[in-house]
């Protein structure tokens, strides 16, 4: 696992660290020292902890005026144990919400499982961003399981093209476009 790293060619379109809206704001990061792991596995340092020792973000991209952004995701999502959500929610979405984004892409082939307990923590993302919607792109497909059996599919759309969808073609405003547009179709058909 320490040699996945985060997805990086959007780097010259936006740095987390150096947005100051950011919850990342101004964090430096080593090439070399691997300090955080997901249980016994040393990941890449460009990984940013958002407060569960098995779950790892990366805030990719962020566009304040059209009110969405793309994260992705590294570990293990565990919320019976870790309640990984609350601490998603609390360290990075409502920072997120606060600014204005209301429109979530989530990057999820680097999860490997999903451990749900209880609903709530989604329910409360998903009411909160009322005219927005949040997208769960390239999970696992035993992950997004685990998501439906929890009915957290409620709140976070998976499935259809969203399970194979070639983000990486795009650039962020590309892919927010193609995304938005599905979910349209999903919302009115």
């Amino acid at each position: 696992m320490h040699s996945i790293e985060p997805y990086y060619s959007w780097r010259h379109l936006y740095i987390a660290s150096e947005d100051k809206r950011s919850p990342f704001y101004r964090r430096e990061y080593s090439e070399f020292e691997f300090s955080n792991a997901v249980y016994n596995y040393y990941i890449h340092p460009q990984w940013d902890e958002i407060g569960s020792s098995t779950l790892y973000a990366k805030l990719l991209f962020v566009d304040y005026e059209k009110g969405y952004c793309v994260i992705e995701f590294i570990g293990e999502w565990n919320d019976l144990l870790h309640n990984d959500v609350m601490e998603l929610k609390k360290n990075l979405i409502d920072v997120l919400t606060i600014n204005d984004i209301h429109k979530f892409i989530l990057l999820g082939e680097h999860v490997m499982n999903m451990h749900s307990d209880e609903n709530d923590y989604y329910q409360e993302w998903f009411d909160e961003i009322e005219d927005g919607w949040i997208v769960g792109l390239n999970f696992r497909d035993h992950v997004i399981k685990e998501f439906e059996n929890a009915r957290i599919d409620y709140y976070i759309s998976f499935g259809g093209k969203f399970d194979e969808f070639n983000w990486k073609v795009y650039r962020p405003d590309q892919l927010f476009e193609q995304i938005d547009k599905l979910m349209m179709k999903r919302l009115n058909p």
